[in-house]
């Protein structure tokens, strides 16, 4: 199967997508359906939700902006999926007044948890939209990242901050208002009941490496993404990635 998340640019997410379409090949099993009911909240323009719905599954996108709803809904016609993605404007705080709770076969909170007031309602909600079977996938910006980051481009004070920083923050002018742990949301995920089946480390080197590197030495990109996927899930690595991934199961009793 030719891999929609594959080009250069596809190197913050390929990991991720990676590991969700082989979540939803084992959800289509389990569940006895060749389409699954997949809600992406804070879903944006589509960058997971097309490309799932492309496999047949029907996928439904929360989003606050209704910009980026508006290129999801043109995103969705040029690939032919309009009619498997329905966008709705909401958030994760209010998420049970736009979408149906315990619907869905599985939910994705990808970049949410980093700007809502209170991270651990917005799990809590995306767990209770699960159905009694189900599968998260949580994607969020990583504290070790952020630190390795500032380090190597030459601000240090900034690293100390955000390394003793609670919410993970460098400064007054850093744009994330909040990042993670993997043990951080690991105990978020399973406060909700939830197992932790993985955890993945995103973007541990592809955020470090010069562009012109990787789009001029032939075979680069595609070395980098092999390299990427063999550190993705040891801990040593996850520890300095830009992003923490977290799939969560739960299997009716």
């Amino acid at each position: 199967m030719s891999d929609p998340m594959r080009p250069r640019a596809a190197l913050r997410t390929a990991v991720v997508w990676d590991v969700l379409q082989e979540a939803l090949n084992r959800r289509v099993k389990a569940a006895g359906r060749e389409a699954l009911d997949v809600l992406d909240t804070g879903g944006g323009t589509g960058k997971f939700a097309v490309p799932t719905a492309r496999l047949g599954h029907r996928v439904t996108v929360v989003d606050p902006s209704p910009n980026a709803l508006f290129a999801l809904e043109r995103r969705a016609a040029e690939d032919g999926v309009a009619d498997r993605v329905r966008g709705v404007q909401g958030d994760a705080h209010g998420l049970f007044d736009v979408v149906e709770r315990g619907g869905y076969d599985v939910v994705l909170c990808h970049g949410v948890l980093e700007y809502v007031d209170d991270p651990a309602e917005g799990v809590r909600n995306a767990v209770d939209a699960l159905r009694p079977s189900g599968t998260l996938s949580l994607l969020a910006a990583g504290l070790g990242g952020a630190v390795l980051a500032r380090a190597l481009a030459g601000h240090f004070t900034e690293a100390r901050q955000a390394l003793s920083d609670p919410d993970g923050r460098w400064g007054e002018g850093d744009p994330v208002p909040r990042r993670f742990t993997a043990d951080q949301l690991s105990r978020l995920v399973t406060a909700t009941g939830l197992e932790v089946s993985a955890v993945h480390g995103v973007r541990i080197f592809s955020d470090l490496v010069p562009g012109g590197l990787v789009d001029t030495e032939p075979g680069a990109v595609e070395a980098l993404l092999k390299l990427e996927a063999a550190a993705a899930e040891h801990p040593a690595f996850q520890s300095v990635a830009a992003s923490l991934h977290v799939l969560a199961e739960r299997e009716a009793g």
